[in-house]
């Protein structure tokens, strides 16, 4: 049953994607900071942003707020967010193509 699928108590095969997604997310963005102020060898940018839009792109949006990381950059500051948007309109057209809304 679809409704099972999508709210079930246990984490289905997407749930268990995005936690990992996103933990990779926060791992990569704090390593960056940390990086970027030891000098170190530094995440590319683009390896960023295809975590963010893989699906950790709030996350990555929170952690770059709260440890200051990109915050310049409108790449990040910018991008990121829309990334999240066109995110949640490819969900709502899933959901609006196969029935579950609508």
């Amino acid at each position: 049953e679809m409704t099972s699928s999508l709210v079930g108590s246990e984490m289905c095969i997407r749930d268990r994607y995005l936690v990992v997604v996103n933990i990779i997310a926060i791992a990569l963005t704090i390593y960056d900071k940390r990086a970027s102020v030891l000098g170190l060898w530094r995440v590319r940018e683009s390896t960023l942003m295809l975590f963010s839009f893989l699906g950790g792109s709030v996350l990555m949006y929170l952690i770059m707020r709260i440890i200051h990381h990109k915050t310049r950059h409108p790449l990040f500051m910018v991008g990121i967010p829309i990334i999240f948007v066109l995110q949640i309109i490819f969900t709502l057209v899933v959901l609006y193509a196969v029935g579950y809304i609508g």
